[in-house]
């Protein structure tokens, strides 16, 4: 395993922790940390150094912005999962099984309107 890898993964997990750390006191500070783009800029970085290809990142980029619809609904449906009373990983599990779902329907809808993911 080359040393970029390492670094990178490294990085991956101290942001985590750092947002583990910061919601422990200040849970909505935490939210706002973990809902920034830095993985995907991060990614967009580490792919750039790689490949450095205007039209490459370019689709990355858009692609990443459809994902990412997808995945919004969990976030809210885990909260109303909790608030009734549902444990914790059972909700947890419903929001991202919801998220597949719901990656997989963009998956088969989006190239229909000429989305390129």
């Amino acid at each position: 395993m080359s040393w970029a890898v390492i670094a990178k993964a490294l990085l991956a997990g101290a942001m985590i922790a750092a947002i583990s750390e910061i919601g422990r006191r200040l849970p909505a500070t935490a939210a706002i940390v973990a809902s920034l783009p830095l993985v995907s800029v991060l990614g967009m970085v580490f792919l750039w150094q790689a490949k450095p290809d205007a039209e490459n990142m370019a689709i990355h980029s858009a692609a990443t912005f459809w994902y990412v619809l997808p995945s919004l609904p969990m976030f809210l449906a885990i909260p109303v999962m909790l608030r009734s009373g549902m444990n914790f990983y059972l909700a947890l599990a419903l929001g991202c099984a919801l998220t597949v779902v719901l990656y997989l329907a963009m998956m088969q809808v989006g190239p229909r309107f000429g989305l390129r993911l």
